[in-house]
């Protein structure tokens, strides 16, 4: 749908743009429409929560996402390097590798009877291992990794209750106290890596956390969610015939793992026929709007640098499975992730498709 006019959502608290062409407009527009909430939580944090995150001294400065000052540029490219077109290229043997040992594996557990959950099975930690070796970082724990990253998701973009928010603050204070370890560790013995790469730009230990922690997030949970979403539409029947490639434009454009994105207006102003404030929170809707593939990754000065390797892990993460989602049927309609501005399955619990007994669990 298009032509749609921003109306306010009183229950989400936000200006909505659903336009694909006023969305890019708003994206195209950072000084008018700032991304200085792109990060903020939505759900205001509660006084138990924030004490939490303020005895590991957690701060998020502007630095990438939520950054339109002229500290950006430097950031950006600094991080841009890792995410080149070349970089990415070289990555995808591994992930490739990555993807064939998890796809066996499933395989083997399906063949003897057993449900899988591809998720876990499949679209979880490839793209955790494909990012950390791309931004030069070893010893990570990915586990861990995975469930700060869903934690923090939660944290930022959903809704969660005062006593949620207290677990999900314990969480985000331990992978902060993390990140300030490496970028301790990065000042005493600087690495072609990503935290050396940011100390070298004279950040401020703030600063270096801070682009480390959506960075670690986005690079690679975004990623799982995305070929999550990919799995599903083709269980889902419909796309099965399609080439890999092209059903990860489908997806983008239909039903992505971050279907929204959240903007500011820096002064009054006019978005189509309709003015708005100085002030007004605006959500942009990024996917499933009919707009371009692209769209979901943003556009302009704050596009994601990691568009590139988003698509070539979900190309491949479906290449490699193909035979595998052929052969099998889903056993439940999955639960999902279903956060303001993050979307997709949170499991694909599957069985052969020759598999009739009741696999269902309560």
């Amino acid at each position: 749908m298009t032509g749609c006019p921003a109306r306010y959502d009183e229950q989400l608290g936000y200006w909505v743009v659903d336009d694909p062409a006023q969305a890019r407009d708003v994206l195209l527009d950072p000084r008018t429409f700032r991304p200085d909430n792109a990060v903020l939580a939505h759900t205001p944090l509660a006084v138990k929560a924030l004490r939490v995150l303020s005895a590991v001294g957690f701060a998020l400065p502007p630095t990438l996402a939520n950054n339109a000052g002229e500290s950006h540029r430097p950031i950006r490219a600094a991080v841009a390097r890792f995410f080149s077109p070349a970089r990415v290229a070289a990555a995808e043997p591994f992930t490739r590798e990555l993807n064939a040992v998890r796809v066996a594996a499933a395989a083997a557990e399906l063949a003897s009877g057993r449900e899988v959950d591809l998720v876990q099975a499949i679209a979880a930690e490839p793209p955790a291992l494909v990012v950390l070796r791309l931004l030069g970082l070893t010893d990570v724990d990915v586990p861990a990794l995975k469930a700060w990253s869903l934690d923090s998701l939660e944290l930022f973009w959903g809704w969660p209750d005062e006593d949620r928010q207290l677990e999900l603050a314990h969480s985000a204070a331990e992978f902060y106290a993390w990140l300030r370890s490496r970028t301790t560790a990065a000042r005493q013995a600087p690495a072609d890596d990503l935290f050396g790469a940011l100390v070298g730009l004279g950040l401020t230990d703030e600063e270096v956390c801070a682009v480390g922690y959506f960075l670690l997030i986005a690079g690679q949970e975004t990623t799982t969610q995305l070929i999550s979403a990919a799995f599903h539409r083709v269980l889902g029947e419909a796309d099965r015939a399609a080439e890999p490639a092209e059903l990860v434009e489908c997806v983008l454009r239909d039903s992505s793992s971050v279907p929204t994105w959240r903007r500011i207006t820096a002064e009054p102003t006019t978005l189509g026929d309709v003015d708005l404030p100085a002030g007004a929170p605006v959500l942009l809707g990024l996917s499933g709007h009919g707009g371009p593939a692209d769209l979901a990754f943003g556009i302009g000065i704050h596009r994601c640098l990691g568009a590139g390797l988003a698509r070539m892990e979900t190309r491949v993460a479906l290449e490699s499975a193909g035979e595998l989602l052929a052969g099998v049927r889903p056993v439940e309609e999955p639960p999902l992730i279903d956060l303001l501005s993050f979307r997709a399955p949170k499991r694909l619990r599957v069985v052969t498709r020759g598999n009739t007994e009741d696999n269902s669990r309560p």
